[in-house]
């Protein structure tokens, strides 16, 4: 949601790194530009002025306008300035309490009732706790239902609670239902309201009387721009919640939200939902935000994305069979989900340094995941038989193929002659002792649609070489180790010693 800003910024240092030398007149300038890019965003104003306030004493300071890289200071500070705007360090959610209780607020369509569905999830997997939800919003039709139904798919309690019942009622005996129960934290889903009144904050206020969370979270929608910031102000002047949590983060928003709530409120963001799946909630980290909006990326949630989602001893399995040059379509099918259980290519790639950059020269090329989709359909429709062994796939299979897929014989023919090139390429590279960081496919040779150099992190399709972080098998920089010099000179010497031996048989 931060690309506007990123870019304007970017503009706004790249001009400053080509001066040979700063001085307070183009530093104002630059500032100029950075005051514009900020109030486009939507942040506020009060919190846009106090910024270039900060960063203006810093920046026209002797140790920068005479330092040998006088540029990459500026963005130094700005980032620094920014980090302290978005709250400095992260900050947990307190978990004390037996049970811990999370009480949820927020006005309707802020995405109050999915959050408390993905807190959950998060609090489970990664906190390993067993949390109990309780849905308290009786005004909103079909709000019980949803959560029960989110409740249910991810195989966690929820209170049955009824429309007809009083909501501060409905909290206290989901409460010491919970204590009977075994449960250790209870996520409290408040009613909203399409504006603040009065009838809601008592409604509020008694509901936090009777359960004494220790965690009030009010859920603020990111697409909202200046107006979450103000209702934010006003639940807290309010309730005194203890943090923010932001939705729609993955939307085409300005990002003002995110860079005012702090400094207005006073109250961290602690959540940013990042997506529409159960699992797109992620803990807010200040210097890896700071980092996204001026083009760093954020390497450290690309590797805790792979460690989440990537199975290591499936991970590992992987490796093996690559080593052994047993790598069959069924292993091809499975690398393509896990990509695409990271996330978007789009979103990753704006995770990894200077890839912004790339993904910004591309312009208007589409992102391959509808080719992937339609190599996966092309999978789908074979047997195991033929995934575990292609060669047993003759013309009428593949018309078979063809079909149950929805495309051509040439696509299906396409997708066997380039899967049986790479895995000789494959072979060929065993000869060292390490498993090569995923050579780029041969100029000619790719998937259909997809991007020259193939798919990051998918082994043997080159590129980028594998997902940073990812356990061994995911290939390239989270590998396996690159060929070693003996490998690659044992390489030359097999492909010369072959060619003398063509040679010799074409004389005879």
């Amino acid at each position: 949601m931060f690309d506007s800003l990123t870019d304007r910024l970017e503009d706004v240092f790249r001009k400053i790194r080509g001066q040979a030398r700063l001085t307070e007149e183009n530093v104002q300038t630059a500032l100029r530009e950075v005051r514009l890019a900020l109030l486009e965003a939507d942040v506020n104003f009060k919190v846009v002025k106090d910024f270039v306030e900060r960063v203006r004493e810093r920046a026209v300071g002797q140790d920068v306008l005479k330092s040998l890289n006088p540029g990459q200071q500026v963005v130094k500070i700005v980032h620094e300035e920014l980090i302290e705007i978005l709250g400095g360090q992260a900050t947990d959610l307190d978990l004390s309490g037996s049970p811990s209780v999370i009480m949820v607020v927020g006005l309707q369509g802020s995405g109050k009732t999915t959050t408390c569905a993905k807190l959950a999830l998060k609090l489970r997997r990664e906190f390993k706790r067993k949390p109990y939800l309780v849905p308290a919003d009786v005004y909103r039709p079909a709000a019980i239902d949803q959560l029960h139904k989110l409740a249910s798919q991810l195989d966690i309690e929820a209170y049955p609670s009824t429309p007809d019942q009083n909501p501060v009622a409905i909290c206290a005996a989901a409460l010491a239902e919970a204590k009977r129960t075994g449960h250790d934290v209870v996520l409290l889903d408040t009613a909203g309201r399409l504006h603040i009144d009065e009838t809601l904050m008592d409604e509020l206020a008694a509901i936090k009387a009777g359960c004494a969370p220790g965690e009030i979270l009010f859920v603020a929608d990111a697409m909202t721009g200046q107006d979450a910031v103000t209702v934010a102000a006003a639940f807290n002047e309010r309730l005194d919640v203890t943090g923010v949590v932001l939705t729609k983060m993955d939307g085409d928003a300005r990002g003002g939200a995110a860079l005012s709530v702090r400094q207005v409120t006073g109250k961290p963001i602690k959540l940013v939902g990042t997506g529409e799946k159960v699992s797109d909630l992620e803990l807010f980290y200040p210097d890896r935000a700071a980092s996204r909006i001026l083009g760093m990326g954020d390497i450290l949630t690309l590797i805790e994305k792979a460690q989440t989602d990537v199975d290591a001893d499936e991970a590992a399995e992987m490796e093996r069979k690559l080593r052994k040059a047993q790598f069959t379509l069924e292993d091809f099918r499975t690398q393509m989900r896990r990509i695409k259980k990271l996330g978007s290519l789009e979103g990753l790639l704006k995770l990894i340094p200077g890839m912004s950059q790339v993904r910004k020269q591309l312009g208007d090329v589409q992102m391959p995941e509808k080719e992937m989709a339609r190599v996966e359909a092309i999978i789908n429709s074979m047997t195991k038989a033929e995934r575990d062994n292609p060669k047993l796939i003759n013309t009428s299979r593949r018309e078979r193929i063809a079909k149950g897929s929805g495309v051509t014989v040439l696509e299906v023919s396409q997708l066997l002659k380039n899967f049986t090139q790479m895995q000789k390429m494959m072979q060929r590279m065993m000869g060292g002792k390490g498993m090569p960081s995923m050579p780029k496919m041969p100029p000619g040779m790719k998937m259909p649609g997809m991007p020259p150099g193939g798919m990051p992190g998918m082994p043997g399709m080159g590129g980028m070489g594998g997902m940073p972080g990812m356990p061994p098998g995911m290939g390239g920089m989270g590998g396996a180790p690159a060929p070693s010099k003996a490998a690659i000179e044992s390489a030359r010497a097999a492909a010369k010693k072959k060619k003398e031996q063509r040679k010799k048989r074409k004389k005879r």
